[in-house]
């Protein structure tokens, strides 16, 4: 009989007894590892972005800027933002903080996340035109970087609701991934209607998040991918001295060389895999896209708002789309500039006066290496923008006055031909 009952509950013993010593033995991250910050600098993995531990000790330090974007910082070339800070021995490296499919909610979660590890910092944020389709952020995108961590934090940390909160816990609500969570579902609707949540509820919140903090602790270097080898690879293609008209040849030639069987100028291996079968279909498919009227204008938004509270320094970019590849699937260049001009004036309005706009650069030769990713001129042109904005030592003069009309569907459908 003994034997019996083991066999059924012995197990779950065991289980519950080994979760207790992985949750409460002091084992942790070494995050005093130079390797353990430099490799995740790089690695753009879910586990990075969806966690606390690595890249807020990484950005606390004064050698790692932030990058936010998307997956444009996931192609490591020659005159990617990473590998020309290691070639030229710039005074920052980036931490890319990004990854195909992360857009302004997420990046404003990772923002919110940092808290004042941010606070008076600089930091470079990448744009990108693609982000601000009709229906937003997608579900599987969003699921696939959702932290669960980060919203718990928030969540606690909360002690005066304003604007900002009420639309993101009503955001937060859109997707099916959150609402599995009955209590944070609680919680949420509790601070949609500008409430904090309920005292029985804040317990298990505080709980939670020590556990999920736990498990960042653990297990956040799983999954990461060192790309020290393909950024020291890629230096090698460069000269010792910076020179930009130099380096600007040497982007031409890089370019003609990698987009040679095709007339999009656009990489042979992106054309061979992702177009080459497929033209007739993607001619004029892009003709009624529109990115000028979003839910992503109010999710970014939430990112301004984080950093406008921190008093981050920010330099904007805002990349251009292939116009050989605009030309033939018929998205509107017109339509692209008016997202561009919508996008600014909800940045300059406010007090975010560092952008770098590269939309009327969408016919240079060699700009971008696909149809929408920064390409060997791309990153060259906006590293031009970049150096000077992360080595100076200006003071700094963010003067920000945000503006919460910005959170309404009446801004989302807002016709860029109406502002002034």
């Amino acid at each position: 009989m003994k034997k019996k009952i083991f066999a059924i509950f012995g197990p779950l013993v065991l289980s519950a007894v080994l979760v207790a010593i992985l949750f409460f033995t002091p084992f942790n991250i070494d995050l005093d590892s130079k390797k353990v910050l430099a490799d995740a600098s790089t690695s753009m993995s879910a586990n990075i972005l969806r966690g606390n531990a690595i890249k807020n000790k990484a950005i606390s330090s004064d050698k790692y800027v932030p990058f936010f974007g998307s997956s444009e910082l996931s192609r490591i070339s020659a005159f990617h933002p990473s590998v020309l800070a290691e070639k030229y021995d710039r005074n920052y490296r980036p931490f890319l903080l990004g990854a195909p499919g992360t857009q302004s909610l997420t990046q404003a979660m990772m923002m919110k996340s940092m808290g004042s590890d941010l606070a008076n910092k600089k930091v470079v944020f990448i744009l990108s035109p693609q982000w601000f389709v009709k229906e937003g952020v997608t579900k599987d995108y969003f699921n696939a970087y959702y932290s669960e961590l980060q919203t718990y934090q928030w969540v606690k940390n909360l002690e005066e609701i304003d604007e900002s909160d009420k639309y993101l816990a009503n955001r937060l609500l859109d997707f099916s991934k959150v609402r599995e969570d009955k209590l944070l579902v609680r919680a949420l609707k509790n601070i949609e209607n500008g409430q904090q949540p309920k005292k029985s509820d804040k317990q298990s919140i505080r709980l939670k998040l020590s556990m999920l903090s736990r498990e960042d602790g653990l297990f956040s270097k799983i999954g990461m991918i060192n790309k020290q080898k393909a950024i020291d690879k890629a230096t090698k293609k460069l000269p010792e001295k910076y020179d930009y008209q130099v380096l600007d040849t040497l982007a031409g030639e890089i370019g003609k060389k990698a987009t040679s069987n095709n007339s999009f100028e656009i990489s042979n291996r992106f054309y061979n895999k992702r177009l080459k079968n497929k033209l007739t279909k993607l001619e004029n498919s892009q003709k009624d896209w529109n990115y000028c009227f979003s839910p992503e204008y109010s999710d970014l938004q939430l990112a301004l708002n984080q950093l406008a509270k921190e008093k981050t320094e920010v330099m904007f970019i805002i990349p251009p789309v292939n116009k050989h590849w605009s030309n033939f699937t018929g998205l509107s260049q017109e339509m692209l500039q008016g997202y561009a001009k919508k996008v600014k004036y909800q940045l300059e309005s406010q007090g975010f006066t560092n952008i770098a706009d590269f939309t009327t650069a969408d016919n240079v030769s060699y700009f971008m290496a696909d149809t929408i990713h920064l390409g060997w001129r791309g990153w060259l042109n906006v590293d031009q923008k970049i150096q000077p904005f992360l080595e100076g030592n200006t003071k700094n003069n963010t003067h920000y006055k945000m503006n919460d009309s910005f959170y309404s569907k009446e801004w989302q459908e807002k016709d860029p031909q109406e502002i002034q």
